[in-house]
């Protein structure tokens, strides 16, 4: 039979010869599992069709076996009549193709890795039938094959070089792999298959590790993007209500301007009408006494020259001083100077407002650095703040330099200042990851971290750094290292040095002192929770000493 006459036998369904050959209704035949499938699938719709022709039938069609087209299926079966394979059973360019068939090959079913050649199901079967082959060991069809064939000897590699962890043939084990450890990769297999036991074993838990941290994670992308728009929201009223502020202020002084203008005005206009009178009368005066003047009756000059030559009060006019286009000028000079202490803040306080957007940092698994090359990453360029010294310190090298002087510095009264301990803030606040070191000379300094609202002006407990729960700082000196915080002392060992490195990281709420030489000695560190901003801080105790924040690289 041609190719042609062989399609007849198949069922359009399964695309395979037809197995208990059904015919329904319409005349078409299919095998009895398939068209049964069909329908069921059709099953809700209650409309049965034909998957050929799609004729609907309303009530499912009873199946019966068509035993005259079995018959005949058996009998052509016998003469070799075999289905043409479908189009999808022949093998592409990225299937494993059948190593047996000719011409057109089919896809490989499987591969052996005995034989070392893969096969279709058709070829397959000797495997199945002939007992010698029965004991090959059959895998899922694969390419790689020949990856399986020493290259040197041309032999099935079927033993593993633990010594140079290599899969080798029997030939190689007794050639260049001699006296290695060497076992069948079977064995090695067996051993290595128990070891991915274990690991899967781990796999499940850390799994859910890692599902539990994304949750977390997907958490804390949200908790970011609230507080972030939450913080706009409030910068953005904050700010508006600062130019309010700035515009209230501009119209008040407008307004007041103006009403000084209109009062200073009124009383120019009512001395200039006091004026223009008086020219007036004066005028007038001036006009009669020409007319007596002339008058050639001695008797009647004589008796009204008293009546015309009194002059009324002359206005006073010595108090005007004409000073044009400056009346105003010392409005504008004070406001210009709010201008620029307005702009000075703004530029001081913006750095920092800068700094503590840039140091947000969710993820706080960065452990501490090792090295000091890893601190300098997180280096701080510090100066003091003026405004906080004590008066017995002088501050120079760009206020990175202080000394303890006996003799008083001429510096202004401010709230902010130290009065009662020879102390001096820096002028940044210090969050996110910060590292500074100082370098001191003398018979001490304490090197310490304060909030900026301990008290400047109380006793010694409560203004010295250290001896209160707003700051933390460690006393150098030439013999000892001593932590205090809230007036505990804690004694710390370590090897003297005269340059000193502090690391804090804000927000995990880590303070560390380093001794800095050659190498850096943690001196002593601090876990705790940090609440607010934190400042450098400095203090003195002797005549002479000093401390500089050194610009590390």
């Amino acid at each position: 039979m041609n190719q042609m006459d062989r399609t007849k036998f198949c069922c359009s369904v399964c695309l395979d010869l037809l197995k208990d050959p059904v015919t329904i209704p319409c005349g078409h035949s299919y095998c009895m599992n398939c068209i049964k499938s069909f329908w069921d699938e059709e099953e809700k719709k209650k409309i049965y069709s034909c998957p050929q022709c799609r004729q609907t039938f309303t009530a499912r069609p009873v199946l019966v076996k068509n035993t005259m087209l079995a018959d005949l299926l058996e009998e052509l079966k016998k003469t070799g009549l075999q289905a043409a394979p479908a189009d999808h059973c022949y093998a592409g360019p990225e299937d494993v193709a059948c190593d047996v068939c000719t011409g057109r090959k089919m896809k490989a079913f499987k591969s052996c890795l005995v034989c070392l050649a893969s096969y279709c199901e058709k070829h397959l079967q000797p495997h199945y039938d002939v007992v010698p082959l029965k004991k090959h060991k059959l895998v899922e069809p694969s390419k790689k094959l020949q990856e399986n064939i020493c290259s040197r000897h041309d032999e099935v590699m079927k033993m593993f070089c633990r010594t140079d962890q290599q899969i080798i043939c029997y030939l190689c084990s007794v050639d260049e792999h001699k006296g290695n450890d060497a076992i069948s990769a079977a064995a090695e297999r067996t051993e290595t298959q128990r070891e991915l036991e274990v690991s899967r074993q781990n796999i499940p838990q850390r799994i859910q590790d890692r599902e539990k941290d994304v949750k977390l994670l997907q958490q804390e992308v949200e908790a970011i993007n609230q507080s972030a728009d939450q913080t706009v929201e409030h910068s953005e009223k904050i700010f508006t209500e600062l130019i309010h502020l700035i515009q209230k202020r501009s119209s008040d002084v407008k307004q007041q301007i103006r009403s000084q203008q209109e009062t200073e005005v009124s009383r120019v206009k009512e001395l200039e009408e006091k004026l223009e009178q008086e020219i007036t009368e004066l005028k007038r005066k001036d006009a009669e006494l020409k007319q007596l003047s002339h008058t050639e009756d001695h008797i009647q000059f004589l008796h009204n020259y008293p009546s015309l030559s009194a002059l009324s009060e002359s206005t006073d006019s010595s108090s005007i001083n004409i000073c044009p286009l400056s009346y105003f000028e010392d409005v504008t000079a004070a406001v210009s100077e709010v201008r620029d202490k307005l702009q000075d803040i703004l530029r001081e306080e913006w750095t920092n407002i800068s700094l503590t957007v840039t140091e947000v940092d969710v993820l706080l698994s960065q452990p501490e650095p090792k090295t000091r090359a890893g601190f300098l990453k997180y280096s701080r360029e510090i100066t003091l703040d003026p405004n906080t010294a004590n008066k017995q310190l002088l501050l120079s090298e760009g206020n990175k330099k202080v000394t303890a002087r006996e003799q008083q510095q001429s510096y202004s009264d401010q709230p902010n200042r130290f009065t009662n301990r020879w102390q001096v803030l820096s002028r940044e606040s210090l969050t996110g990851r910060c590292y500074w070191e100082v370098e001191w000379r003398g018979r001490g300094v304490y090197l310490a971290v304060a909030y900026k609202n301990i008290s400047r002006k109380g006793g010694y407990y409560e203004c010295g750094f250290g001896l209160n729960d707003k700051s933390w700082s460690l006393d150098c000196d030439n013999n000892s290292y001593t932590f205090r915080y809230n007036n505990i002392e804690t004694p710390v060992s370590g090897p003297r040095s005269s340059r000193v490195g502090v690391y804090l990281d804000h927000r995990a709420g880590i303070l560390s002192f380093y001794s800095v030489s050659e190498t850096m000695t943690l001196l002593h560190r601090v876990q705790t929770t940090f609440t607010q901003p934190l400042y450098a801080g400095l203090w003195f105790h002797y005549f002479g000493d000093t401390a500089e924040l050194i610009k590390v690289k």
